[in-house]
């Protein structure tokens, strides 16, 4: 049985909604999609020789970074206080099967609020960057090969993974 290798090659970001002028792909350098963790807590009973780690209490909160080379003023922008500053964040990736050379489609979208937006230090000769994290984010989803990985939505309590419903059981006894 053969094993896969996947490798990322390109991206593209459009931050704030899909208009062509939201289009990064000139300048973006980096993102780093959100990391999945769950949330734990150490337990070590009172009688017990040890501690244990327990998972299963819900997701950390999630959070998306990029970086754009130069000043990027439109995305400086979306940057301010409050709940009503969530826009929605789309990447769209070209993931390269290594073994067929086969394209696959790799694409997330965040909905969620620019909470820091840092530029580099100036240095002759070099093109400087922008950082930009992206927190407070209600809404995630990742498709590779146009399937579906992850889904979260905070409002509608939905979490699923490879269309899977991980909360189909709790939202029935909780009656939402």
């Amino acid at each position: 049985m053969a094993g896969k290798l996947i490798i990322w090659e390109a991206a593209n970001l459009f931050a704030g909604d899909d208009g062509p002028n939201n289009s990064k792909h000139l300048s973006l350098q980096s993102v780093k999609l959100p990391d999945m963790r769950e949330k734990t807590q150490d337990h070590h009973a009172g009688g017990a020789i040890g501690a244990i780690n327990i998972g299963g209490l819900g997701l950390e909160a999630l959070e998306l970074t990029f970086k754009v080379v130069g000043s990027d003023s439109d995305s400086k922008a979306q940057f301010g206080l409050g709940a009503a500053q969530a826009r929605p964040y789309t990447i769209y990736g070209v993931m390269r099967d290594k073994q067929t050379g086969a394209a696959i489609e790799r694409k997330a979208v965040v909905i969620g609020c620019l909470q820091e937006v840092s530029e580099e230090e100036f240095s002759r000769g070099n093109l400087g960057a922008q950082d930009h994290k992206i927190g407070e984010i209600t809404h995630y989803e990742l498709y590779e090969n146009k399937q579906e990985i992850y889904y979260f939505d905070f409002f509608a309590s939905t979490w699923r993974v490879k269309g899977v419903d991980q909360l189909a059981d709790t939202r029935a006894i909780l009656r939402i």
